[in-house]
């Protein structure tokens, strides 16, 4: 192994060079790996834990394009008193001090060991580590003899110390060590004081500054210029460390190190892994979708959590917000546009009348915003020339700044729509899209009582309002660390738990490899947490603070009082077909997140899917009775609320079999749907004939 992947006679030789002083070493300390040292880390954790996203010299590129000062400036530094564990660290300092009984005292050497370990101890401190009494004042006696150990008095006590210190102690402390040391214990020592303070800092946890004037018998303003000069050299770190503490402490950074480590690790096992079904349920709160908000603030609030995700914009308007938002309208979105409040980016077409767009809060457009893709064209450079020059215009001075025809006017404009270089002050160009493929044009179309005429004579669909580039919005350029840090952020934000799966289903540049740097960096600063959230679902999960509670507690209701949830296949807060697999048996069609399709969840379980025609059903239906009975009941029941007034709901095939060939045929049948020769059909409220009940 070692030939095949090191060059392990190259290495040897450079030891003998080292060896031989033909090799000089200098010792240089940075705050932040060396390109060359970067890449074999992220080698390292490429190969082992994300191999296979991208290409290895891209993920490289991606390492080295972090900028890990600016991730902290960014991230901030940690609250290590909330952070840190206080059991943990209670249990470290017990180790550090030798007194958690592991290694007490066997012997004499084992004695002389801890003095050199632990400083100067007097008889009672060193009893505590000692098992055997009636056998510690023979070895003091023998080491005190043999001049192993030295007897000193310091702090107002009498103390047992090391021989090797007595120098040390001298040169501090002004101690004057017995006679009869060797000379050799005796020669000065060039920085006696930071000597002992930092055998003091490796052996505690988190101590001020009095704590250690105090222990070792000496002014308060030496230890503190001996702590800052360490504290220069990187050896300790200052700050606010123990829980429940106040003032300001100090730490050895490998102590720190340690705790951290010990702490995060706490953390993690805190949460027992849930079932993958409580996730989706969780999703469906953590989204809004069982909750909605209202009004304009309500619409806000929507696009600040779902902000850069890539949906149809027909989802957009017809499923996502409607069903987060009470009486959504679509004139709340133009409203939020034209007040400047929202923006838009195309990112690719869905056919010649739809397509998939993202929204964004204004304030954070050029953090999430995607990169362009800009046309080669000369419509495309002619119209661009003219936005750069002239802002936001209308479709009418693109005309006649542009020299071309007027559909190849229109349809360049479009495609520098969908590369994500152009966008509108409105979304009624995206409406009008969809308008066009279904409706003649031969009136104006009336939307209501406060709907126009146009008296313009161009009255293209789809070319209203004002385009302009969406570069034009920007006013910064965002580091590609401010981006990726903002981009996990809103990821979190999205859902609250976050794992790779998740990540792959956003189609992500560069994966989960590319984000996993900053979602360590803010599990350390104490922004997140790591931990094993949800069975089958790897180990690498992060949640926010709180979003791991609000999972843990979903609370499931019994097969009667489960609530059945209908929300579209595309819909974020729907996990199956990207987090989740669909629960298809080996062999079948796995169903589609396909725009118009939708999902039937109860307490978070997929019992049925309907496709994007509404016509064919597929159940999920558990084997096993009563649960079998109410969930069918609860999936009929479903589909009847789709019938809405003036619209009736046919159902042609379920399972990929005739509906009357099925066993939900007596749950549909009891809820109101009835066979006619193509299929099963239930009309909508106001097309139903009354009755004396009604």
């Amino acid at each position: 192994c070692l030939k095949n992947f090191f060059d392990l006679p190259g290495f040897i030789s450079i030891l003998q060079e080292i060896e031989h002083q033909k090799i000089r070493i200098n010792a240089v300390r940075s705050d932040k790996p060396s390109p060359f040292a970067s890449s074999l880390l992220f080698s390292y954790t490429g190969n082992f834990l994300y191999n296979g996203d991208t290409p290895l010299a891209e993920r490289r590129a991606q390492a080295l394009a972090l900028d890990h000062s600016q991730l902290r400036e960014l991230l901030g530094s940690a609250n290590f008193r909330e952070l840190l564990n206080p059991d943990v660290v209670e249990e470290i300092e017990l180790q550090l001090q030798r007194l958690d009984g592991k290694l007490t005292l066997r012997d004499a050497d084992d004695l002389h060991d801890l003095l050199l370990h632990l400083g100067a101890l007097s008889r009672e401190e060193i009893q505590l580590r000692c098992d055997q009494e009636a056998a510690l004042d023979d070895w003091l006696e023998s080491l005190l003899a043999s001049r192993s150990i030295i007897k000193i008095k310091q702090a107002g006590e009498e103390r047992f110390a090391a021989a090797e210190d007595a120098a040390r102690l001298r040169d501090a402390l002004g101690i004057v060590p017995p006679q009869g040391l060797p000379h050799a214990f005796l020669e000065t020592v060039e920085q006696p004081l930071e000597d002992l303070v930092s055998r003091y800092a490796r052996t505690h946890g988190p101590f001020t500054a009095d704590a250690v004037a105090t222990r070792l018998g000496t002014s308060q303003q030496k230890i503190r210029d001996t702590l800052q000069t360490l504290s220069d050299r990187g050896k300790i770190l200052a700050g606010e460390f123990r829980p429940g503490g106040s003032g300001r402490e100090w730490i050895d950074a490998e102590v720190l190190r340690t705790l951290k480590r010990r702490s995060l690790a706490e953390l993690r096992q805190q949460i027992e892994p849930v079932e993958q079904e409580k996730l989706q349920q969780f999703m469906v709160h953590w989204q809004g979708v069982s909750r909605p908000r209202s009004g304009l603030d309500g619409v806000l609030d929507v696009i600040e959590q779902l902000q850069g995700l890539p949906l149809p914009f027909s989802v957009w308007e017809n499923q996502i917000l409607p069903s987060r938002v009470k009486g959504f309208q679509t004139a709340q979105l133009d409203e939020l546009c034209a007040a400047g409040e929202i923006l838009w980016q195309g990112i690719d077409p869905l056919g010649s009348h739809d397509g998939r767009i993202s929204l964004f809060l204004a304030d954070r457009f050029e953090l999430l915003k995607v990169a362009a893709d800009p046309i080669e064209d000369e419509i495309a450079t002619a119209t661009r020339e003219l936005l750069s020059e002239r802002g936001a215009v209308f479709y009418d001075e693109i005309l006649r700044a542009v020299s071309g025809f007027p559909q190849d006017v229109f349809n360049v404009l479009w495609e520098m729509v969908w590369s994500g270089e152009v966008t509108n002050d409105t979304l009624t160009p995206l409406r009008s899209i969809r308008r066009k493929a279904s409706q003649s044009l031969k009136r104006p179309h009336r939307s209501g009582r406060n709907s126009f005429r146009t008296r313009r004579r161009i009255t293209d669909p789809g070319a209203e309002g004002r385009w302009s580039l969406v570069e034009s919005k920007c006013f910064t350029s965002p580091s590609t660390t401010e981006r990726q840090t903002a981009l996990v952020s809103q990821l979190l934000e999205r859902y609250g738990v976050l794992t790779r799966e998740m990540v792959a289903g956003e189609k992500i540049t560069g994966g989960f490899s590319a984000l996993y740097p900053i979602l360590k960096a803010m599990e350390e600063a104490g922004r997140i947490r790591r931990g094993y959230f949800v069975d089958g679902l790897g180990a690498a999960q992060f949640a926010t603070p709180g979003a791991d509670d609000q999972l843990r507690n979903v609370k499931t209701g019994s097969s009667r009082d489960a609530k059945t949830t209908i929300i579209a296949a595309t819909d974020p807060s729907c996990l199956y077909g990207t987090a989740l697999s669909w629960p298809t048996d080996d062999g079948e069609r796995s169903p589609q997140r396909a725009a118009g399709a939708l999902v039937i969840l109860r307490d978070g379980k997929l019992i049925g899917y309907l496709s994007k025609t509404r016509e064919q059903l597929t159940t999920f239906i558990a084997d096993h009775q009563p649960d079998r009975d109410h969930e069918s009941l609860a999936l009929a029941e479903s589909l009847a609320d789709l019938a809405k007034p003036g619209r009736s709901m046919m159902l042609t095939k379920i399972d990929g079999k005739k509906p009357d060939d099925t066993d939900l045929k007596l749950f549909l049948e009891k809820v109101g749907f009835r066979w006619t020769t193509k299929g099963w059909l239930h009309r909508g409220p106001k097309d139903r004939p009354e009755t004396d009940d009604a």
